[in-house]
């Protein structure tokens, strides 16, 4: 499974400064689990509440977005031949989030994304991220579009 895993994680379409996702433990046909840990000395903490800086809650969402949909995505494109395991693209196409705990520079976050379907490479995932105490952070669905290279 670790290979796997690494398949997927060099299969997103993000370079190093933003790349939300470490790494995965869980993936199957019907949910993703995976982590990241926000770097104290990210840039975007300096102005995002500069004296008590917390992760900014688009930054939480990407990161839900690439473990819960992106990644599932990749596993599902390429086990159903639906989509585009290779030199394809995502395009968020919806996301509704709930943000009920701040997430501090240095923490590593746990993000669980859970299919509500597949179709059409249309994925749409339940997710929720988890703070380094293990409380739930945030919370939501997003949805995105899978494109094959060339089409």
């Amino acid at each position: 499974m670790e290979k796997e895993f690494a398949d997927i994680l060099d299969r997103l379409p993000y370079g190093p400064a933003f790349r939300f996702v470490d790494g995965l433990t869980r993936l199957t046909s019907e949910a993703v689990e995976g982590f990241y840990t926000f770097q104290a000395e990210s840039d975007f903490y300096k102005g995002h509440f500069k004296d008590v800086p917390v992760t900014p809650g688009v930054l939480l969402t990407e990161c839900c977005a690439q473990i819960g949909l992106v990644c599932l995505g990749i596993y599902l494109s390429r086990t159903m031949e639906e989509g585009a395991p290779e030199g394809g693209a995502v395009a968020l196409t919806e996301s509704q989030m709930e943000f009920l705990k701040p997430v501090y520079p240095g923490e590593r976050v746990q993000v669980r994304g859970e299919k509500v379907y597949f179709r059409f490479n249309k994925l749409k995932a339940k997710v929720r991220l988890y703070n380094a105490n293990g409380e739930l952070a945030c919370r939501g669905q997003i949805a995105g579009i899978f494109k094959s290279a060339g089409k």
